[in-house]
């Protein structure tokens, strides 16, 4: 793989090993990339190798599953699978059954003024696999890289629905994550309007740029933090991390949107990504997660394409969002990121899995 070049960033305070985080100090750490601050408290818990879900996600097999192969008929309308016209499918992509917004109802005109909306809006479910009992990270690289194609080609046929300012492509894995089908599949919002945490993440990302004239994503590459990298992309621990072992999958070049990705640098991503959720179940005792693909408006200004750069966060579920986060929007993290990177890097994942 091609070297990472690691920027010369400010030195930063030396954070604890493994063996010492009980008695490290309490940090404050901006983060530059949403413009917020996060504690780091390693006394409040245990060392960063103790980590475990207390609840694995552990999904079972159930043959009544409305996403499984030969069910169909059971589910939401169809929009696509692949391949297309197949019984045999491997994904399909299809209406939620549940949908959050309405795509019936009619797209609005204005949404810059006024506080009140008809919920307008797009809903779908990504089945990542016919068969129940395979989870993501059991696919291969191809595979998976076949799941983000899928995604590329919806977000683009959302594209052409100008009233559609934003996709929010997630994934909800475990019961305690949010999912409430055990099936593998990952979701997609597509939205009206720009979501507030989208605006404060481009807002710090320009004023990363007005300040530097380079792209804060493109600065973020720090040899203590990195996991692992591919020929695109490389896997990190951010500097601000809000929740323990929270991971971010980056691309190497620069680019705003997730669905200009194409086929090879999809199959190259989903290597990394099973690498990275192999890595945390292993450490981590088969944690719920959310995966989220932090990506950039549909149809922005063009000047935004210097600065915006798309990634991928993962989150295991492994503590709670409590009062003090929900009053202050300053989360409390018990793992350092020097201390989670190190322990993720030295994880070994059996080449036979």
């Amino acid at each position: 793989n091609p070297q990472l070049l690691f920027h010369k960033l400010p030195p930063q305070p030396k954070t604890m090993s493994s063996s010492t985080s009980e008695t490290q100090n309490p940090q404050l750490r901006k983060d530059p990339i949403y413009n917020r601050w996060v504690i780091f408290s390693p006394a409040r818990s245990k060392r960063p190798t103790d980590f475990k879900s207390k609840s694995p996600s552990n999904p079972n097999p159930n043959t009544t599953c409305p996403f499984c192969i030969g069910n169909e008929h059971q589910c939401a309308p169809e929009i696509f699978r692949v391949p297309p016209d197949d019984p045999n499918w491997k994904i399909r992509v299809i209406q939620n059954l549940y949908p959050a917004l309405s795509r019936n109802l009619v797209d609005p005109v204005d949404v810059s003024s006024g506080s009140v909306l008809d919920g307008f809006g797009f809903h779908d479910v990504i089945i990542e696999t016919p068969v129940h009992s395979v989870q993501l990270c059991d696919l291969s690289k191809e595979e998976i890289g076949e799941v983000f194609v899928a995604y590329t080609r919806r977000i683009q046929q959302l594209v052409n629905r100008h009233s559609i300012k934003y996709v929010q492509v997630f994934k909800n894995h475990g019961a305690a994550a949010g999912a409430s089908m055990t099936h593998s599949h990952s979701q997609m919002i597509a939205m009206p309007v720009i979501p507030p945490t989208v605006s404060a993440r481009l807002g710090s990302m320009k004023d990363f740029y007005d300040q530097t004239g380079k792209c804060s994503i493109c600065e973020i590459q720090r040899a203590e933090l990195l996991i692992d990298s591919s020929t695109y992309f490389f896997s990190l621990v951010p500097y601000a991390a809000s929740f323990p072992f929270e991971v971010w999958i980056v691309p190497r070049y620069h680019s705003a949107h997730f669905h200009e990705l194409d086929a090879e640098k999809a199959v190259d991503l989903g290597g990394l990504l099973k690498q990275m959720l192999r890595k945390i179940s292993l450490q981590l005792n088969d944690p719920p997660f959310n995966f989220m693909i932090h990506t950039s408006p549909l149809h922005g200004d063009e000047s935004e394409l210097a600065y915006t750069h798309w990634f991928i966060q993962i989150v295991p579920q492994l503590i709670g969002t409590a009062g003090f986060e929900l009053a202050t929007g300053c989360y409390i993290n018990p793992v350092f990121p020097e201390d989670a990177a190190k322990v993720l890097r030295e994880v070994n994942v059996p080449e036979s899995e």
